[in-house]
């Protein structure tokens, strides 16, 4: 007799709007203070250390990154603290509540170097540790009944991100130019102590995957004992790891190193261009006449743009772009959206620097000419960004699952360490910085896309039916070659 086909469901989970809530809170309090952080150091705090205005600027860029690097490394803390001891809810809610505590800093010091400071600490870690839970926590909600609407969720999650970031990056620079930076800084913590309470409020209804626990067979393990074990007739490496751990350890570990060999050597430069919109892209938008008709923007508002257009490119690629490629007999795969991304992004810098060669020849351009590389950008990050979060998911097992989207996220880190040394050692200034970031972009996107042809995909979900919280089975999982 054939095995029944599992039922299918066309509903999202019910617990899904409460995640979803809690990261649209969140990222606006996140996105608010890092939008008018450049101009708020170049500005406020760091006017009285550096009373020359482009030394200012290179410092504050530098500073700037080095807040964003903290942010994208501390996802492995995150991640490692969820999967191992305490599972993911946990995780999420107290560092929430530091995160909070960070916000407050950053309203009550102001003034006060080292006491803010200790604010993006503070926000560093909240925010970067409940990174990769909380995008893996979307995914445990499903099952194999419902796995078709894994890529759908993922994009209404990546929706969501970008509509804090909207009404953040509109309203928070104006807050900062007419009510001052207590106040700027102070709704953001305002929305994040929400982000909390919605995301608390949802407490009874979540699947709860369990953490495993100190692992025997962590990834860690199984490759230091591939490196001295005895030679596999017909294996890998890997295989080597064999008489001390389970196949299952070894296939994880194999999809880790799958993951990072592809991603890992490309991605960074992604990141490179993309977190300089808040700080390269911000100072050239201060050289700019900011005028449009009646409006007069402030060079940080202009980031706005960003999040607009991925709420319209994210449904638009989904439902029309991506279904017409595949009709056509070309699917776009994330294995091509990817690099195809990494090269989009590379033309909205070469956009951005002629601009700048305008600017240093004398001319001053509208501020609205900045929408032209926004848009370009923003269809880069779509490509990568989204695509890529569903990627990592998708290609760890159960047991790597957050650790895997922290390492996804530690790309960030690699980047905006690059870019902090870059601005405190003031490599390249005016139109060569953009330049040279295109050129990195252009040749990671190419070196990507010949890699993909030998990356072999396979998809892990979870097999089990949802788990109420307080119960105590594991749900499987079930992989799927594609």
């Amino acid at each position: 007799m054939a095995d029944t086909p599992p039922a299918t469901s066309n509903r999202f989970p019910p617990q899904i709007p409460f995640i979803i809530g809690q990261e649209a809170c969140e990222r606006f309090s996140f996105y608010g203070m890092r939008n008018i952080l450049t101009v708020f150091l170049i500005d406020y705090l760091l006017r009285n250390a550096h009373p020359d205005p482009a030394a200012r600027e290179a410092m504050a860029k530098s500073h700037f990154h080095l807040f964003m690097s903290g942010v994208y490394f501390f996802p492995l803390f995150g991640g490692y603290l969820a999967d191992r001891f305490f599972g993911k809810y946990k995780v999420i809610f107290w560092l929430s509540l530091l995160y909070c505590a960070g916000h407050a800093c950053l309203a009550l010091f102001e003034s006060n170097i080292y006491g803010f400071y200790t604010g993006l600490l503070l926000i560093s870690l909240g925010s970067g540790g409940i990174k990769p839970c909380v995008s893996a926590m979307v995914g445990d909600q499903f099952t194999a009944e419902n796995k078709h609407l894994v890529k759908k969720v993922f994009a209404i999650f990546y929706w969501s991100i970008n509509f804090g970031s909207f009404f953040a990056s509109l309203f928070i620079p104006l807050a900062l130019k007419s009510l001052g930076p207590a106040v700027a800084f102070g709704i953001p913590g305002i929305l994040m102590f929400i982000a909390t309470a919605i995301y608390w409020a949802g407490r009874r209804h979540y699947v709860i995957v369990p953490p495993t626990g100190p692992n025997p067979h962590s990834f860690l393990k199984v490759v230091l004992s591939a490196l001295h074990g005895p030679k596999q007739p017909g294996g890998d490496w890997l295989s080597r790891a064999r008489a001390e751990h389970p196949e299952s350890a070894i296939e994880g570990a194999r999809a880790v190193l799958r993951i990072n060999l592809l991603l890992m050597p490309t991605i960074p430069f992604f990141w490179m261009l993309f977190d300089q919109k808040a700080s390269t892209w911000v100072v050239q938008a201060r050289s700019m006449d900011p005028q449009i008709g009646s409006f007069t923007f402030q060079p940080s508002q202009m980031q706005f743009v960003n999040p607009a257009l991925v709420m319209i490119l994210i449904p638009l690629l989904t439902a029309v772009i991506y279904p017409a490629f595949q009709r056509l007999g070309w699917e776009l795969t994330p294995l091509r959206r990817m690099p195809l991304g990494l090269v989009i992004g590379a033309a909205s810098y070469i956009i951005a620097g002629y601009y700048q060669v305008v600017i240093e020849g004398g001319a001053q351009l509208n501020i609205a000419w900045q929408i032209l590389p926004y848009i370009v950008l923003t269809l880069a990050e779509v490509l990568v960004s989204t695509t890529g979060l569903e990627f990592a998911y998708t290609q760890a097992p159960r047991e790597m699952k957050s650790v895997v989207q922290s390492l996804w996220l530690l790309n960030s880190t690699l980047a905006n360490v690059a870019v902090a040394i870059a601005a405190a050692l003031n490599i390249f200034t005016g139109s060569a910085q953009f330049f040279f970031y295109a050129g990195l972009a252009a040749l990671a996107g190419t070196g990507m896309a010949l890699m993909a042809r030998r990356y072999k995909v396979r998809d892990y979900y979870q097999e089990a039916a949802p788990i109420p919280v307080g119960e105590h089975a594991a749900p499987g999982l079930s992989a799927k070659g594609a």
